[in-house]
Protein backbone atom coordinates (compact mmCIF):
# COMPACT_ATOMS: atom_id res chain seq x y z
CA UNK A 1 0.00 0.00 0.00
CA UNK A 2 1.08 3.58 -0.64
CA UNK A 3 1.54 6.25 2.04
CA UNK A 4 -1.76 7.76 0.92
CA UNK A 5 -3.57 4.42 1.33
CA UNK A 6 -2.02 3.83 4.75
CA UNK A 7 -3.02 7.33 5.85
CA UNK A 8 -6.62 6.95 4.67
CA UNK A 9 -7.00 3.53 6.33
CA UNK A 10 -5.74 4.98 9.62
CA UNK A 11 -7.97 8.04 9.22
CA UNK A 12 -11.05 5.89 8.58
CA UNK A 13 -10.65 4.30 12.01
CA UNK A 14 -10.21 7.72 13.61
CA UNK A 15 -13.36 9.00 11.92
CA UNK A 16 -15.28 5.93 13.09
CA UNK A 17 -14.19 6.52 16.69
CA UNK A 18 -15.21 10.19 16.40
CA UNK A 19 -18.67 9.05 15.34
CA UNK A 20 -18.84 6.83 18.44
CA UNK A 21 -17.93 9.84 20.57
CA UNK A 22 -20.73 11.80 18.91
CA UNK A 23 -23.18 9.01 19.64
CA UNK A 24 -22.26 9.14 23.32
CA UNK A 25 -23.11 12.84 23.26
CA UNK A 26 -26.44 12.17 21.55
CA UNK A 27 -27.26 9.53 24.16
CA UNK A 28 -26.38 11.92 26.98
CA UNK A 29 -28.78 14.57 25.69
CA UNK A 30 -31.70 12.22 24.98
CA UNK A 31 -31.99 8.94 26.89
CA UNK A 32 -29.05 8.62 29.30
CA UNK A 33 -30.11 8.02 32.93
CA UNK A 34 -29.67 11.12 35.07
CA UNK A 35 -27.34 9.36 37.47
CA UNK A 36 -24.90 8.37 34.73
CA UNK A 37 -23.40 11.82 34.15
CA UNK A 38 -20.17 11.26 36.11
CA UNK A 39 -19.37 7.96 34.44
CA UNK A 40 -20.29 9.32 31.01
CA UNK A 41 -17.90 12.24 31.47
CA UNK A 42 -15.11 9.78 32.25
CA UNK A 43 -16.02 7.67 29.21
CA UNK A 44 -16.01 10.69 26.92
CA UNK A 45 -12.73 11.93 28.39
CA UNK A 46 -11.13 8.53 27.85
CA UNK A 47 -12.33 8.37 24.27
CA UNK A 48 -11.10 11.92 23.64
CA UNK A 49 -7.70 10.80 24.92
CA UNK A 50 -7.67 7.97 22.40
CA UNK A 51 -8.73 10.31 19.60
CA UNK A 52 -6.12 12.89 20.52
CA UNK A 53 -3.43 10.20 20.52
CA UNK A 54 -4.50 9.05 17.05
CA UNK A 55 -4.66 12.61 15.73
CA UNK A 56 -1.11 13.26 16.94
CA UNK A 57 0.28 9.82 16.05
CA UNK A 58 3.95 10.09 14.98
CA UNK A 59 3.21 8.17 11.78
CA UNK A 60 0.92 10.93 10.50
CA UNK A 61 3.80 13.32 9.80
CA UNK A 62 5.57 10.68 7.70
CA UNK A 63 2.48 9.69 5.78
CA UNK A 64 1.59 13.33 5.10
CA UNK A 65 5.11 14.02 3.86
CA UNK A 66 5.06 11.06 1.48
CA UNK A 67 1.39 10.87 0.44
CA UNK A 68 0.53 11.63 -3.18
CA UNK A 69 -3.14 12.24 -3.84
CA UNK A 70 -4.53 10.26 -6.78
CA UNK A 71 -7.09 12.91 -7.73
CA UNK A 72 -8.89 16.10 -6.61
CA UNK A 73 -10.84 14.19 -3.98
CA UNK A 74 -7.59 12.86 -2.55
CA UNK A 75 -6.16 16.38 -2.48
CA UNK A 76 -9.17 17.53 -0.46
CA UNK A 77 -8.69 14.63 1.95
CA UNK A 78 -5.05 15.56 2.46
CA UNK A 79 -5.95 19.23 2.96
CA UNK A 80 -8.38 18.36 5.73
CA UNK A 81 -6.00 15.90 7.41
CA UNK A 82 -3.11 18.39 7.34
CA UNK A 83 -5.30 21.09 8.83
CA UNK A 84 -6.59 18.81 11.60
CA UNK A 85 -3.11 17.51 12.36
CA UNK A 86 -1.63 20.99 12.59
CA UNK A 87 -4.38 22.12 14.97
CA UNK A 88 -4.32 19.02 17.14
CA UNK A 89 -0.54 19.09 17.55
CA UNK A 90 -0.83 22.53 19.16
CA UNK A 91 -3.16 21.34 21.94
CA UNK A 92 -1.63 19.26 24.77
CA UNK A 93 -3.29 15.89 25.20
CA UNK A 94 -4.04 16.54 28.87
CA UNK A 95 -5.83 19.78 27.99
CA UNK A 96 -7.90 18.12 25.25
CA UNK A 97 -8.96 15.34 27.61
CA UNK A 98 -9.79 17.74 30.42
CA UNK A 99 -11.92 19.87 28.11
CA UNK A 100 -13.86 16.80 26.97
CA UNK A 101 -14.47 15.62 30.54
CA UNK A 102 -15.36 19.07 31.84
CA UNK A 103 -17.87 19.99 29.14
CA UNK A 104 -19.54 16.60 29.44
CA UNK A 105 -20.22 17.30 33.11
CA UNK A 106 -20.98 20.96 32.43
CA UNK A 107 -23.93 20.14 30.20
CA UNK A 108 -25.68 18.38 33.07
CA UNK A 109 -24.88 21.21 35.47
CA UNK A 110 -26.24 23.73 32.95
CA UNK A 111 -29.48 21.77 32.45
CA UNK A 112 -30.00 21.48 36.22
CA UNK A 113 -29.21 25.14 36.93
CA UNK A 114 -31.37 26.27 34.03
CA UNK A 115 -34.33 24.33 35.42
CA UNK A 116 -33.82 26.02 38.82
CA UNK A 117 -32.99 29.52 37.44
CA UNK A 118 -29.69 29.24 39.32
CA UNK A 119 -26.98 31.38 37.73
CA UNK A 120 -24.77 31.30 40.82
CA UNK A 121 -24.79 27.51 40.77
CA UNK A 122 -23.63 27.44 37.17
CA UNK A 123 -20.89 30.07 37.39
CA UNK A 124 -18.11 27.88 38.87
CA UNK A 125 -18.58 25.32 36.10
CA UNK A 126 -18.75 27.96 33.37
CA UNK A 127 -15.69 29.66 34.82
CA UNK A 128 -13.72 26.43 34.43
CA UNK A 129 -14.98 25.87 30.89
CA UNK A 130 -13.94 29.38 29.90
CA UNK A 131 -10.50 28.92 31.50
CA UNK A 132 -9.97 25.74 29.50
CA UNK A 133 -11.20 27.25 26.22
CA UNK A 134 -8.98 30.30 26.74
CA UNK A 135 -6.06 27.91 27.16
CA UNK A 136 -7.04 26.00 24.04
CA UNK A 137 -7.47 29.21 22.05
CA UNK A 138 -4.07 30.46 23.20
CA UNK A 139 -2.42 27.17 22.26
CA UNK A 140 -4.01 27.19 18.81
CA UNK A 141 -3.39 30.88 18.15
CA UNK A 142 0.34 30.68 18.98
CA UNK A 143 0.49 34.38 19.75
CA UNK A 144 -2.48 35.42 17.62
CA UNK A 145 -6.08 36.10 18.61
CA UNK A 146 -7.38 33.13 20.64
CA UNK A 147 -10.97 33.79 19.59
CA UNK A 148 -9.99 33.62 15.91
CA UNK A 149 -8.41 30.25 16.60
CA UNK A 150 -11.63 28.93 18.14
CA UNK A 151 -13.80 30.32 15.32
CA UNK A 152 -11.56 28.55 12.80
CA UNK A 153 -12.64 25.22 14.28
CA UNK A 154 -16.21 25.84 13.10
CA UNK A 155 -15.64 28.08 10.07
CA UNK A 156 -12.17 27.59 8.57
CA UNK A 157 -10.68 30.80 7.27
CA UNK A 158 -13.06 33.09 9.16
CA UNK A 159 -11.87 35.62 11.76
CA UNK A 160 -13.51 37.65 14.48
CA UNK A 161 -12.66 40.85 12.62
CA UNK A 162 -14.33 39.62 9.42
CA UNK A 163 -17.40 38.57 11.38
CA UNK A 164 -17.57 41.93 13.15
CA UNK A 165 -17.34 43.75 9.81
CA UNK A 166 -20.16 41.65 8.38
CA UNK A 167 -22.31 42.26 11.45
CA UNK A 168 -21.62 46.00 11.28
CA UNK A 169 -22.81 45.99 7.66
CA UNK A 170 -26.00 44.08 8.54
CA UNK A 171 -27.05 45.76 11.77
CA UNK A 172 -28.33 49.12 10.42
CA UNK A 173 -30.72 47.53 7.92
CA UNK A 174 -31.91 44.95 10.46
CA UNK A 175 -32.55 47.58 13.13
CA UNK A 176 -34.35 49.82 10.65
CA UNK A 177 -36.52 46.94 9.46
CA UNK A 178 -37.33 45.95 13.03
CA UNK A 179 -38.35 49.53 13.82
CA UNK A 180 -40.73 49.68 10.86
CA UNK A 181 -42.24 46.29 11.61
CA UNK A 182 -42.74 46.82 15.34
CA UNK A 183 -44.38 50.16 14.58
CA UNK A 184 -47.06 48.40 12.53
CA UNK A 185 -50.02 46.32 13.69
CA UNK A 186 -48.97 42.79 14.59
CA UNK A 187 -50.80 39.83 13.04
CA UNK A 188 -52.83 37.55 15.26
CA UNK A 189 -51.10 34.49 16.70
CA UNK A 190 -52.52 31.01 17.11
CA UNK A 191 -54.40 29.98 20.24
CA UNK A 192 -55.17 26.63 21.81
CA UNK A 193 -53.57 23.52 23.22
CA UNK A 194 -51.75 21.17 20.89
CA UNK A 195 -51.06 17.69 22.25
CA UNK A 196 -47.55 16.29 22.24
CA UNK A 197 -48.42 13.10 20.37
CA UNK A 198 -50.14 15.01 17.55
CA UNK A 199 -47.26 17.47 17.34
CA UNK A 200 -44.70 14.69 17.12
CA UNK A 201 -46.72 12.86 14.46
CA UNK A 202 -46.93 15.98 12.30
CA UNK A 203 -43.27 16.82 12.94
CA UNK A 204 -42.33 13.36 11.62
CA UNK A 205 -44.44 14.04 8.53
CA UNK A 206 -42.65 17.35 8.04
CA UNK A 207 -39.28 15.61 8.35
CA UNK A 208 -40.34 13.20 5.62
CA UNK A 209 -41.57 16.05 3.39
CA UNK A 210 -38.16 17.72 3.69
CA UNK A 211 -36.36 14.55 2.67
CA UNK A 212 -35.21 13.00 5.95
CA UNK A 213 -34.19 9.36 5.41
CA UNK A 214 -35.74 7.45 8.30
CA UNK A 215 -33.79 4.29 7.46
CA UNK A 216 -30.68 6.21 8.60
CA UNK A 217 -32.16 8.36 11.35
CA UNK A 218 -34.60 8.91 14.20
CA UNK A 219 -36.14 11.80 16.13
CA UNK A 220 -36.14 12.21 19.91
CA UNK A 221 -36.91 14.95 22.42
CA UNK A 222 -34.19 17.13 23.95
CA UNK A 223 -33.97 20.34 25.97
CA UNK A 224 -32.12 22.02 23.10
CA UNK A 225 -32.83 20.60 19.59
CA UNK A 226 -29.80 19.34 17.68
CA UNK A 227 -28.66 17.01 14.91
CA UNK A 228 -25.96 14.38 15.40
CA UNK A 229 -23.97 12.02 13.19
CA UNK A 230 -23.18 11.62 9.53
CA UNK A 231 -23.43 9.10 6.72
CA UNK A 232 -25.65 6.17 7.62
CA UNK A 233 -26.55 7.27 11.16
CA UNK A 234 -27.87 10.84 11.39
CA UNK A 235 -30.21 11.59 14.29
CA UNK A 236 -32.30 14.64 15.10
CA UNK A 237 -34.06 15.97 18.19
CA UNK A 238 -36.85 18.45 18.73
CA UNK A 239 -38.90 19.80 21.63
CA UNK A 240 -42.58 20.34 22.36
CA UNK A 241 -44.57 23.22 23.85
CA UNK A 242 -48.27 22.40 23.99
CA UNK A 243 -49.18 26.07 23.44
CA UNK A 244 -46.69 26.69 20.62
CA UNK A 245 -46.56 23.93 18.01
CA UNK A 246 -44.39 26.08 15.72
CA UNK A 247 -41.55 25.52 18.18
CA UNK A 248 -41.70 21.78 17.51
CA UNK A 249 -42.41 21.97 13.77
CA UNK A 250 -39.76 24.49 12.85
CA UNK A 251 -37.16 23.01 15.19
CA UNK A 252 -37.74 19.73 13.39
CA UNK A 253 -37.45 21.27 9.92
CA UNK A 254 -34.31 23.12 11.01
CA UNK A 255 -32.63 19.96 12.28
CA UNK A 256 -33.71 18.05 9.17
CA UNK A 257 -31.78 20.66 7.17
CA UNK A 258 -28.65 19.70 9.09
CA UNK A 259 -29.41 15.99 8.80
CA UNK A 260 -30.21 16.18 5.09
CA UNK A 261 -26.79 17.71 4.50
CA UNK A 262 -25.06 14.83 6.23
CA UNK A 263 -27.28 12.20 4.62
CA UNK A 264 -26.82 13.81 1.20
CA UNK A 265 -23.01 13.64 1.11
CA UNK A 266 -21.54 11.30 -1.49
CA UNK A 267 -21.47 7.84 0.17
CA UNK A 268 -17.95 7.33 -1.20
CA UNK A 269 -16.78 9.95 1.29
CA UNK A 270 -18.20 8.17 4.37
CA UNK A 271 -15.83 7.94 7.34
CA UNK A 272 -13.29 10.19 5.65
CA UNK A 273 -12.32 13.78 6.50
CA UNK A 274 -14.52 15.19 3.71
CA UNK A 275 -17.45 12.93 4.55
CA UNK A 276 -19.18 15.57 6.67
CA UNK A 277 -20.37 19.14 6.39
CA UNK A 278 -17.52 21.47 5.48
CA UNK A 279 -18.27 24.07 8.17
CA UNK A 280 -20.96 25.11 10.60
CA UNK A 281 -21.76 28.21 8.54
CA UNK A 282 -22.47 26.04 5.49
CA UNK A 283 -24.35 23.61 7.73
CA UNK A 284 -26.53 26.44 9.02
CA UNK A 285 -27.22 27.55 5.45
CA UNK A 286 -29.04 24.27 4.99
CA UNK A 287 -30.99 24.29 8.26
CA UNK A 288 -31.97 27.95 7.94
CA UNK A 289 -33.01 27.70 4.29
CA UNK A 290 -35.12 24.63 5.06
CA UNK A 291 -36.68 26.29 8.12
CA UNK A 292 -37.21 29.84 6.86
CA UNK A 293 -37.00 30.52 3.14
CA UNK A 294 -38.78 27.23 2.36
CA UNK A 295 -40.64 26.22 5.53
CA UNK A 296 -41.97 29.70 6.40
CA UNK A 297 -42.74 30.70 2.81
CA UNK A 298 -46.25 31.75 1.85
CA UNK A 299 -46.57 28.74 -0.44
CA UNK A 300 -45.51 26.08 2.08
CA UNK A 301 -47.38 27.56 5.03
CA UNK A 302 -50.55 27.37 2.92
CA UNK A 303 -50.11 23.59 2.81
CA UNK A 304 -49.13 23.39 6.50
CA UNK A 305 -52.23 25.37 7.46
CA UNK A 306 -54.41 22.70 5.89
CA UNK A 307 -52.56 19.88 7.62
CA UNK A 308 -52.78 21.59 11.01
CA UNK A 309 -56.52 22.08 10.57
CA UNK A 310 -56.89 18.37 9.81
CA UNK A 311 -54.85 17.37 12.88
CA UNK A 312 -55.86 20.01 15.45
CA UNK A 313 -59.14 21.47 14.22
CA UNK A 314 -59.79 25.17 14.74
CA UNK A 315 -56.93 27.11 16.36
CA UNK A 316 -58.05 30.70 15.89
CA UNK A 317 -56.76 31.36 12.36
CA UNK A 318 -59.23 32.05 9.58
CA UNK A 319 -57.28 31.34 6.40
CA UNK A 320 -53.91 30.60 4.84
CA UNK A 321 -52.91 34.25 4.57
CA UNK A 322 -53.53 34.86 8.27
CA UNK A 323 -51.65 31.65 9.07
CA UNK A 324 -48.64 32.78 6.98
CA UNK A 325 -48.56 36.02 8.93
CA UNK A 326 -48.90 34.17 12.25
CA UNK A 327 -45.99 31.88 11.37
CA UNK A 328 -43.86 34.92 10.54
CA UNK A 329 -45.07 37.13 13.39
CA UNK A 330 -42.33 39.50 14.61
CA UNK A 331 -41.96 39.98 18.35
CA UNK A 332 -38.96 40.86 20.57
CA UNK A 333 -38.83 37.63 22.55
CA UNK A 334 -36.09 36.34 24.81
CA UNK A 335 -35.23 33.03 23.17
CA UNK A 336 -32.88 32.88 20.19
CA UNK A 337 -34.16 29.55 18.88
CA UNK A 338 -37.73 30.89 18.91
CA UNK A 339 -36.82 34.28 17.41
CA UNK A 340 -38.39 35.50 14.20
CA UNK A 341 -36.19 36.13 11.18
CA UNK A 342 -35.97 39.87 11.84
CA UNK A 343 -34.66 39.49 15.39
CA UNK A 344 -32.69 36.27 15.07
CA UNK A 345 -29.42 37.73 13.82
CA UNK A 346 -29.50 40.42 16.51
CA UNK A 347 -29.50 37.63 19.11
CA UNK A 348 -26.44 36.11 17.45
CA UNK A 349 -24.62 39.43 17.26
CA UNK A 350 -25.08 39.94 20.99
CA UNK A 351 -23.70 36.49 21.82
CA UNK A 352 -20.77 37.00 19.46
CA UNK A 353 -19.71 40.18 21.23
CA UNK A 354 -20.07 38.60 24.68
CA UNK A 355 -18.22 35.38 23.97
CA UNK A 356 -15.44 37.16 22.09
CA UNK A 357 -14.94 39.38 25.12
CA UNK A 358 -14.97 36.34 27.45
CA UNK A 359 -12.28 34.50 25.51
CA UNK A 360 -10.13 37.62 25.17
CA UNK A 361 -10.38 38.23 28.93
CA UNK A 362 -12.19 41.54 28.42
CA UNK A 363 -15.26 40.17 30.23
CA UNK A 364 -15.18 37.91 33.27
CA UNK A 365 -17.62 35.08 33.87
CA UNK A 366 -18.83 36.61 37.14
CA UNK A 367 -19.90 39.72 35.19
CA UNK A 368 -21.57 37.83 32.33
CA UNK A 369 -25.15 37.90 33.60
CA UNK A 370 -25.11 41.68 34.12
CA UNK A 371 -23.45 42.20 30.74
CA UNK A 372 -26.03 39.96 29.06
CA UNK A 373 -28.98 41.70 30.72
CA UNK A 374 -27.66 45.18 29.95
CA UNK A 375 -26.98 44.33 26.34
CA UNK A 376 -30.35 42.60 25.90
CA UNK A 377 -32.23 45.62 27.22
CA UNK A 378 -30.21 47.91 24.92
CA UNK A 379 -30.70 45.72 21.83
CA UNK A 380 -34.27 44.51 22.36
CA UNK A 381 -35.84 47.10 24.64
CA UNK A 382 -36.97 44.45 27.13
CA UNK A 383 -35.60 43.50 30.57
CA UNK A 384 -34.65 39.85 31.02
CA UNK A 385 -37.18 38.38 33.42
CA UNK A 386 -35.35 35.19 34.47
CA UNK A 387 -32.03 33.43 33.74
CA UNK A 388 -33.57 30.69 31.57
CA UNK A 389 -34.66 33.49 29.27
CA UNK A 390 -31.23 35.09 29.60
CA UNK A 391 -27.70 33.75 29.86
CA UNK A 392 -28.82 30.21 30.78
CA UNK A 393 -30.95 29.69 27.68
CA UNK A 394 -28.29 28.28 25.33
CA UNK A 395 -26.36 25.04 25.81
CA UNK A 396 -23.38 26.17 23.70
CA UNK A 397 -21.12 27.68 26.36
CA UNK A 398 -21.55 24.74 28.71
CA UNK A 399 -20.46 22.55 25.78
CA UNK A 400 -17.40 24.73 25.24
CA UNK A 401 -18.61 25.79 21.79
CA UNK A 402 -17.02 29.24 21.79
CA UNK A 403 -16.80 30.56 18.26
CA UNK A 404 -19.90 28.66 17.16
CA UNK A 405 -22.57 31.38 17.54
CA UNK A 406 -21.52 33.62 14.62
CA UNK A 407 -21.88 30.69 12.22
CA UNK A 408 -25.65 30.89 12.70
CA UNK A 409 -25.78 34.30 11.05
CA UNK A 410 -23.17 33.32 8.49
CA UNK A 411 -25.49 30.43 7.66
CA UNK A 412 -28.37 32.87 7.19
CA UNK A 413 -26.20 34.92 4.83
CA UNK A 414 -25.29 31.83 2.82
CA UNK A 415 -28.93 30.69 2.80
CA UNK A 416 -29.99 34.04 1.33
CA UNK A 417 -27.56 33.53 -1.55
CA UNK A 418 -28.47 29.88 -2.15
CA UNK A 419 -32.24 30.40 -2.17
CA UNK A 420 -31.89 33.38 -4.48
CA UNK A 421 -30.04 31.11 -6.91
CA UNK A 422 -32.37 28.13 -6.62
CA UNK A 423 -35.48 30.27 -7.07
CA UNK A 424 -33.99 31.67 -10.28
CA UNK A 425 -33.54 28.14 -11.58
CA UNK A 426 -36.87 26.66 -10.34
CA UNK A 427 -39.53 29.17 -11.48
CA UNK A 428 -42.47 26.91 -10.54
CA UNK A 429 -41.25 26.29 -6.99
CA UNK A 430 -44.10 28.04 -5.17
CA UNK A 431 -46.72 25.99 -6.98
CA UNK A 432 -44.99 22.79 -5.89
CA UNK A 433 -44.54 23.90 -2.29
CA UNK A 434 -48.21 24.88 -2.07
CA UNK A 435 -48.90 21.16 -2.54
CA UNK A 436 -46.47 20.21 0.22
CA UNK A 437 -43.74 19.25 -2.26
CA UNK A 438 -40.35 20.83 -1.53
CA UNK A 439 -38.32 18.16 -3.31
CA UNK A 440 -37.29 20.45 -6.18
CA UNK A 441 -35.61 22.83 -3.73
CA UNK A 442 -34.10 20.17 -1.47
CA UNK A 443 -32.93 18.22 -4.53
CA UNK A 444 -31.24 21.35 -5.91
CA UNK A 445 -29.43 21.87 -2.61
CA UNK A 446 -28.43 18.22 -2.44
CA UNK A 447 -26.97 18.26 -5.94
CA UNK A 448 -25.36 21.69 -5.85
CA UNK A 449 -24.01 21.67 -2.30
CA UNK A 450 -24.74 18.78 0.04
CA UNK A 451 -23.25 15.90 -1.94
CA UNK A 452 -19.81 17.56 -1.98
CA UNK A 453 -19.32 17.43 1.80
CA UNK A 454 -15.91 18.89 2.59
CA UNK A 455 -14.55 18.66 -0.97
CA UNK A 456 -14.17 22.44 -1.26
CA UNK A 457 -13.44 25.23 1.23
CA UNK A 458 -16.56 26.65 2.96
CA UNK A 459 -17.00 29.92 1.08
CA UNK A 460 -16.07 28.25 -2.20
CA UNK A 461 -18.69 25.56 -1.54
CA UNK A 462 -21.39 28.24 -1.43
CA UNK A 463 -19.98 30.19 -4.36
CA UNK A 464 -19.92 27.09 -6.56
CA UNK A 465 -23.49 26.25 -5.59
CA UNK A 466 -25.09 29.65 -6.15
CA UNK A 467 -22.85 30.90 -8.95
CA UNK A 468 -21.81 34.19 -7.37
CA UNK A 469 -19.70 35.48 -4.51
CA UNK A 470 -21.70 35.23 -1.26
CA UNK A 471 -22.57 38.42 0.62
CA UNK A 472 -25.17 39.65 3.12
CA UNK A 473 -27.12 41.53 0.40
CA UNK A 474 -29.48 38.73 -0.72
CA UNK A 475 -30.46 37.91 2.88
CA UNK A 476 -31.24 41.52 3.76
CA UNK A 477 -33.15 42.03 0.49
CA UNK A 478 -35.20 38.89 1.22
CA UNK A 479 -36.01 40.00 4.78
CA UNK A 480 -37.01 43.52 3.74
CA UNK A 481 -39.22 42.26 0.92
CA UNK A 482 -40.88 39.52 2.98
CA UNK A 483 -41.62 41.47 6.14
CA UNK A 484 -42.30 44.70 4.30
CA UNK A 485 -45.10 42.88 2.47
CA UNK A 486 -46.45 41.13 5.59
CA UNK A 487 -46.52 44.31 7.68
CA UNK A 488 -47.21 46.81 4.91
CA UNK A 489 -44.02 48.76 5.59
Amino acid sequence: MSAFDDLMAFQRQTEALAQVAGRLGWDQETVMPEGSAGQRAEEIGALEGVLHARRTDARLAGWLAEAVAPDAVGEAQLRQIRRSYARTMKVPAKLAEEIATTVSLAQGVWADCRSREDVAGFLPTLRRVVELKRAEGAALAAGGDPYDALVDDYEPGMTGAAIAAMFDAMRPRLVALRGRVLGAEAPRGIVGTFGQDDQMALSRELATVFGYDWSRGRVDLAVHPFSSGSGHDVRITTRVSETDPFNCFYSTIHEVGHAAYEQGIDPAYALTPIGQGVSMGVHESQSRSYENQLGRSRAFTGWLFGRMQQVFGDFGIADGDAFYKAVNRVHPGYIRTEADEVHYNLHVMMRFDLERALIRGELQVDDLEAAWNDRFRADFGVAVDRPSNGMLQDVHWSCGLFGYFPTYTLGNVYAGCLVKALRAEIPGLDGMMAQGDVSAATGWLRERLQRHGGLHEPRDTVRRACGFEPSEGPLLDYLEAKFGEIYGV
